[in-house]
């Protein structure tokens, strides 16, 4: 039996102000469907460090959106994700659709945890959006015209923020979706050479990659306060076990992925890389 707009309630989209939360969020209400944004500053506030913020979020709610930050992969994360989607289901919230992590042995943890609470649960599992470069970690870097990472000559599938937001809007209003796990990527695998010859060509500024260690790349995090785990994740992740496209966007979708190349060109339009 297929959802239909008459009988879903409110979504809770946790990290609704983040990459794919804040475009899942503006696709549902274009479709009329109620939304509450799951954030600190959210109304009621949500906290996954505060598991007493979890119950007055989730009232009204039917279905969740559960991202993590930082990430799945961190300490913790996958007893929060479980705790969490217990209380969910407990409180009304039987549809779970959580954002996991592509090759991240650690991510499938809290993917059985919220499997075990009884949810209708979807996975959908990504790796490095495009909008890294423009919304999040890699703007500045652009800006100055250099990306330096511990990445060597690793490639990486880049997925679009947009496509995994469709995936997961369509997981959430479509009961065909439950107990689906998409794995989602480009359509083409890029390294971040070729990165950085995409945003040179979409730019016409010259923006080159440098290959850094991963101690060098540790030291640049603790300068800008950001957690020194990203870095090891940068090691685990590009070390080859994700260097293969997948095809979760047309399973779910039925079409194909957005290419890198698009996106860049879309992105320079709006001016995020002038300089």
């Amino acid at each position: 039996m297929t959802s239909t707009t008459q009988n879903i309630r409110t979504t809770l989209v946790i990290g609704g102000t983040g990459k794919t939360g804040r475009r899942v969020a503006d696709k549902l209400s274009a479709q009329g469907l109620p939304v509450r944004v799951g954030s600190r500053s959210g109304e009621p506030a949500f906290d996954w460090n505060e598991p007493d913020t979890w119950v007055p979020a989730l009232e009204g709610v039917d279905r969740v959106y559960v991202t993590y930050y930082p990430d799945l992969a961190f300490p913790g994360a996958a007893e929060q994700v479980g705790a969490f989607a217990k209380v969910a289901v407990d409180n009304g919230a039987r549809r779970l659709v959580l954002l996991s992590g592509r090759g991240e042995e650690a991510a499938q943890i809290s993917e059985d945890n919220l499997k075990a609470s009884g949810a209708d649960w979807t996975i959908v599992r990504s790796s490095w959006f495009n909008q890294n470069f423009n919304e999040s970690f890699f703007l500045e870097p652009v800006l100055a015209g250099e990306i330096a990472l511990p990445t060597a000559d690793a490639v990486e599938a880049f997925v679009d923020a947009d496509d995994i937001a469709d995936v997961v809007v369509a997981a959430l209003t479509d009961d065909k979706h439950i107990g689906k796990t998409y794995e989602l990527s480009g359509p083409r695998l890029l390294s971040y050479s070729d990165v950085a010859a995409e945003l040179s060509k979409a730019t016409g500024r010259q923006i080159t990659y440098v290959s850094v260690t991963n101690e060098e790349y540790r030291a640049v995090l603790r300068e800008n306060g950001l957690p020194e785990e990203f870095a090891d994740l940068f090691t685990m992740i590009l070390d080859g076990r994700n260097a293969h496209l997948v095809h979760g966007v047309e399973e779910a979708l039925g079409r194909k992925p957005k290419d890198f190349a698009d996106f860049a060109r879309e992105a320079a339009a709006t001016g995020v890389w002038d300089v």
